[in-house]
């Protein structure tokens, strides 16, 4: 079977909710994220916004007609948020660096696929998609150090991790994408 990979730019991505819902809570109820149906109700409740930021893009998984993964992206805003995680990402880089990396680049905010899926690439695809015209090759995204598949995930596709919060807490990890200038100035770990 052959999956397409569909990229969005605009608000039509909105006549599939119910299909990214689904692929939601497949991804990330079971564990190790261990999230609840509100949280899928939270992300459909955000996309109608997410869809009018600048530089909105989403890519869709399609197989046999039916969507199995998404990825949506946009630029990040100056000056840098400060709901959601936004304040951790800016505290383990400092105000310079948020400005200087972050602010003007792709921003992932979610990469989800359904289980049955995992291992074939496809999440890459998805990645990729969503990544692959950002500004200068600057994309960012966060994950949480409690999931070590997703840091693996990110590492072995290129991913340079640029905070480094305790193993063993709760906090995020901000990555910075393949073609991120930055890569190279990100602090390694202690």
């Amino acid at each position: 079977m052959t999956t397409d990979i569909r990229v969005h730019r605009d608000a039509g991505i909105l006549t599939h909710t119910e299909s990214l819902r689904s692929v939601y809570i497949d991804a990330f109820c079971a564990p190790p994220w261990h999230e609840d149906e509100a949280q899928a109700t939270e992300f459909l409740s955000r996309l109608p916004v997410s869809v009018r930021r600048a530089g909105f893009t989403a890519a869709t998984a399609v197989c046999d007609g039916e969507i199995v993964g998404f990825a949506t992206a946009w630029t990040t805003p100056a000056p840098f948020p400060t709901d959601r995680c936004y304040p951790q990402a800016a505290a383990g880089l400092g105000n310079d660096r948020t400005a200087g990396w972050l602010c003007g680049a792709r921003e992932i905010d979610e990469l989800a696929v359904r289980p049955t899926t995992s291992g074939t690439g496809l999440a890459t695809r998805l990645l990729e998609a969503v990544t692959t015209d950002a500004p200068e090759g600057r994309a960012w995204l966060l994950t949480s150090v409690r999931n070590g598949r997703a840091m693996a995930f990110y590492r072995r596709n290129g991913w340079t991790q640029a905070t480094h919060p305790s193993p063993d807490g709760k906090g995020i990890v901000v990555f910075l994408g393949p073609r991120h200038p930055a890569r190279s100035l990100a602090p390694l770990p202690l």
